[in-house]
This record gives structure tokens, sequence and C-alpha cells, in this order.
């Protein structure tokens, strides 16, 4: 079973407040001597911890470190859709940054879903350096959950052939709107340096705790892939 940082905080706000201020300390704290990548995710809550980012009055100084944004999961709509990753993460965290386009490398979800995994594939493996015998280490993988417990767009009910599928990147057919999803893979978020998730809104209270318990649903899964998972969560468990 691996270890959970569960970070207990009293409301949203206090949730995106302590997640921002962790990321940039985490960012510009450590003395890196290769590019960072770290990867977004889209919802409700990341948009939150986006805005309170570009807030911090140190956030400008992302601009003189080597950081290189992914994303751990993206709807297969253009980059201008209100429904896309991408364009939430813009407009609230990389353009208020000025975040150069030479360090933004998303999911293109207007492509046909096999180009697109593979194009991000080769971007994070351009940009990142591979584990030994694995996959592209990633330095921080943000992640949100679902009510059902999905993370990126892992959602419950795939085999597990599509769960140990070793590809960085796989299409996926998601339980909600828009269906058609790209999703980086369990081995990929497995690997990563630090995966940090934000647990937050009605009703999700019962898919944490039985991630927190058992490998039934995918953050659970995720949980029991890596040694240390970091939560910040504002929910009763």
């Amino acid at each position: 079973m691996g270890n959970v940082d569960l970070r207990k905080l009293g409301s949203p706000a206090d949730l995106a407040q302590a997640a921002a201020r962790d990321w940039l300390a985490f960012l510009l704290g450590e003395d890196f001597k290769r590019p960072l990548s770290v990867a977004l995710s889209g919802g409700r809550i990341a948009g939150e911890f986006f805005l309170k980012i570009a807030q911090h009055a140190d956030a400008k100084k992302l601009g003189s470190v080597d950081v290189h944004f992914f994303w751990s999961d993206e709807r297969c709509v253009p980059p201008g859709d209100p429904q896309s990753n991408f364009r939430l993460a813009d407009d609230s965290l990389l353009k208020p940054l000025n975040i150069p386009p030479s360090r933004i490398h998303r999911i293109q979800g207007e492509k046909p879903p096999a180009d697109a995994c593979a194009i991000a594939g080769s971007e994070l493996r351009r940009v990142a350096p591979a584990a030994q015998g694995g996959p592209p280490l990633i330095d921080l993988i943000l992640l949100g959950m679902g009510e059902d417990g999905h993370v990126a767009s892992l959602f419950p009910g795939e085999s597990e052939t599509a769960m140990s599928d070793p590809a960085l990147f796989r299409d996926v057919t998601a339980v909600k709107p828009p269906p058609l999803r790209i999703t980086m893979g369990y081995g990929l978020i497995a690997q990563a340096r630090q995966v940090w998730v934000l647990a937050s809104g009605a009703g999700k209270q019962a898919a944490l705790r039985e991630s927190l318990s058992a490998a039934s649903t995918p953050l659970g899964r995720v949980i029991r892939q890596r040694a240390d998972t970091r939560i910040y969560s504002d929910l009763a468990v």
C-alpha cells in the first residue's frame, strides 16, 4: 500500500491557496540542473488553483525557470473550446504568467486520437528524462478526482488489460461528456516524481474514502502503484 500525505483544508479556496503555495515552492525552491516537467489537469478546483498561483507575488519568477507544461488528460476538442483543459490553464495561468509557447506542450485534442497520443508521447520523451527501464520521469503531476474516484480520464470499469496498457497516452471513451478523451496511462503516473491530487466538491467523500482504503477506484490504483501520493482535500473522510 502506498503512503498518502493527506492535507485537510477547510474550504475549496483554502485548498487552492495551500496547493498553489506548495506548487510554487516546489518549482522555485530546488536547484534543478535540467528542464522541469509538470502536468496539469482540468476541472473546477484546478481552475481555482491556477488563479491562486497567478495571484502570488513570486509567480512571475516561473519565467526564469525552465518549466515545461504538459497535461494529464484532454478532451478531444479544439484548444479554444470551452471544454478544453488546455484552454482553462492557458486563460488562468499560462497567459497571465507569460509562459513561453516553447514550454507549453498541450495534447492536440483536435487531431485524430491516435495521432494526438503519439505526438503527446513524443513531446514528453523529448523533454523529460526516462526512468530506468521505464517511461519518462515527470517531476509533478496534478490530478483532480471525480465522484467515481476517476483521475485524469482514467475511469472505473476498465479491463485489467486496458489499465495495464504501457502506452504513455491513450484514447478513452469516458462515461461523462465529452466522451472522447486522451489520458495519461497508469504507468506514467505511477513513475512520476510527485503526484498531487486536488479532491474537492460535493458528492466526492465516498469516492475519496474508498480510494484511501482500497484499490477499487482509479485513484486507489494510483495510490497503490506509488510509494507516495499527496492529497489536498476539503472533504470529510
